[in-house]
């Protein structure tokens, strides 16, 4: 009797999987609809600079005319040594863009971190206003040693 007790209660259990499966399933596109900016890298340049490749992907549905972020620099003791502009240019939907920035007269080593501090700019295709779309929906990460994020 006890096994059979057990068995109800596993299937019991057994059914409420799928439906748990459906309710992740439903979850995933909204991940997929985020602006991602990955640092990629960060390489000295030959004028003691610091060069970063900037990976970003618009997973919306949204073409945006242009995409630009201000970041904040932060040096070794966290302190902020400057405010730049990542400006990405046009970004259409659903595309990866690479972009290269330069940081003059700072070494990569000098850098801790670096974070999302505002939308500088962002425009769709018809001109309107996506500040919403560029940082509400805006995930980071980095393969670099300086930290990335918002």
């Amino acid at each position: 009797m006890k096994f059979l007790a057990n068995a109800v209660a596993i299937a019991a259990m057994s059914a409420c999987i799928p439906a748990a499966s459906f309710a992740q399933d439903v979850a995933v596109p909204i991940v997929d609809r985020a602006i991602q900016i990955e640092l990629n890298s960060a390489a000295a340049t030959e004028d003691g600079g610091c060069r970063l490749t900037m990976v970003t992907t618009n997973r919306t549905e949204t073409a945006l005319s242009r995409a630009a972020w201000q970041v904040a620099i932060f040096d070794g003791a966290g302190i902020v040594q400057a405010l730049s502009v990542l400006d990405f240019g046009d970004l259409n939907a659903g595309k990866t863009k690479i972009g290269l920035f330069e940081l003059p007269g700072r070494a990569c080593t000098d850098i801790s971190r670096i974070v999302v501090n505002d939308v500088a700019e962002c425009r769709g295709a018809d001109n309107s206003d996506q500040r919403d779309v560029c940082l509400g929906g805006l995930a980071t990460l980095t393969k670099t040693d300086i930290d990335f994020g918002v």
